[in-house]
C-alpha cells in the first residue's frame, strides 16, 4: 500500500512548512488528491491517523479534495474531462491530448498554532 509512505511524506511536508512559520500545532491539512494520481483517498485518510501520531499533526483534520481529469489536445485545442492516463482526444480522435489536471496529490492548505 503505498498510501501510507504517500501520506507519511504529505505529514513530514505539512510539518516543515508549520515549523517554518514557528507552529506547535496542525490543526488541519487540506490536500488535493487527482483522479488520476493513483493515489486512493480513502487510503490516505486511513492512513494519515497513524503517520500523524507523535507528530505536530497528531489530531489533526484531513480535507481531501478530489480534481478531476481534464485535458485539452494539442491538434484541434479541444478541452474535455479525462478518465484515464492515456487519452484520445474525444472531438477529433488524435493522440495529442495533454493532461493539465488530475495528476496532482499536494499540500494546499495548512491550519496552524
Amino acid at each position: 500500500m503505498h498510501e501510507l509512505s504517500l501520506t507519511q511524506s504529505l505529514v513530514t511536508i505539512a510539518e516543515e512548512h508549520a515549523r517554518q512559520a514557528g507552529a506547535t500545532i496542525i490543526r488541519g491539512i487540506t490536500v488535493e488528491v487527482g483522479d488520476l494520481s493513483g493515489a486512493i483517498p480513502e487510503a490516505l485518510e486511513f492512513a494519515f491517523d497513524v503517520c500523524s501520531k507523535g507528530s505536530l499533526a497528531e489530531g489533526a483534520t484531513l480535507v481531501i479534495r478530489r480534481v478531476p481529469g481534464h485535458g485539452r489536445c494539442a491538434a484541434c485545442a479541444a478541452e474535455a474531462e479525462c478518465h484515464e492516463l492515456t487519452a484520445v482526444c474525444p472531438v477529433c480522435g488524435a493522440l495529442a491530448f495533454e493532461l493539465d489536471a488530475g495528476t496532482e496529490l499536494r499540500v494546499t492548505e495548512l491550519e496552524i498554532d
